[in-house]
């Protein structure tokens, strides 16, 4: 027997991203509900953005931490007519360095054409800082992130002598179906799924947005709450919940192979 058979897991990851978790658990027996708690939209103004990319040259480093920054980063070079391999500064001749948060970013740059220069053993900004801080002094950093995103790596980079500059490629809201959809999964006498998976801080925030909104004051106690990394993890522990899976390997094979093993344990 496939070790989630019987399980009803729900994800919570933004709906253009959810695929590769859902089929993932599926594949190791689970039924699968799916209610993003995040969508992806523009930020405020793309405007930083562009401007730090008119200007690229002056940057040693680029950072980026999700795939969904490297979406808008090849956006915007295309309509800034910076096509990936006639960008100048990213020449070899010219070149600029660049770092990716995890393997997942990593794969993203690399189908554009970009080689990652360095990527940290644990997927986690925290890890990031610690694989940077010694090649950064005096350097100029571009980092491209999410609106809201933790500041650690910019203020530990500056403190390493850096120069950071932070632009937003996107933000994230909560989705204006989820909260109907989650008050509909959780509505007697339907069963709370058995777990529930987060894949970043957001998707916790947003999802105790979401129960608030729903109507329901408290957590299922049958529902077990799976995380992708110890930041995730601090999150949902914010918000009272101890997650009872925590993924070794902060990656989504990662998380769905922590859970087979939770499962498996009891």
């Amino acid at each position: 027997m496939k070790p989630l058979a019987g399980k009803r897991i729900l994800i919570t990851r933004a709906r253009h991203q959810a695929w590769a978790l859902s089929s993932a658990l599926e594949a190791q027996g689970a039924e699968v509900l799916s209610i993003p708690a995040i969508e992806i939209v523009p930020p405020d103004s793309y405007e930083p953005l562009d401007a730090a990319l008119r200007d690229a040259r002056k940057y040693q480093w680029l950072i980026l931490t999700s795939v969904n920054g490297v979406t808008v980063l090849m956006e915007r070079l295309e309509l800034l007519a910076r096509r990936t391999l006639a960008a100048p500064w990213l020449n070899s001749g010219e070149s600029i360095r660049i770092a990716a948060m995890g393997p997942a970013t990593a794969r993203a740059l690399e189908a554009h054409g970009l080689p990652v220069d360095l990527v940290p053993q644990k997927y986690i900004a925290e890890a990031l800082v610690d694989a940077l801080r010694d090649q950064v002094f005096g350097q100029n950093v571009l980092l491209v992130r999410a609106k809201d995103a933790r500041d650690l790596v910019p203020v530990e980079l500056e403190k390493a002598g850096a120069t950071v500059d932070v632009v937003d490629a996107y933000q994230t809201i909560v989705p204006e179906t989820s909260c109907t959809a989650l008050r509909q999964l959780f509505d007697w006498p339907n069963r709370p799924p058995h777990a529930v998976t987060f894949t970043s801080s957001s998707t916790v925030t947003n999802f105790f947005r979401l129960l608030e909104e729903a109507g329901i004051p408290l957590w299922p106690p049958t529902m077990a709450a799976a995380s992708i990394g110890p930041i995730t993890s601090r999150t949902l522990l914010d918000h009272g919940i101890e997650p009872v899976v925590e993924a070794t390997e902060y990656t989504i094979p990662g998380l769905v192979a922590a859970l087979c093993r939770w499962y498996a344990a009891l």
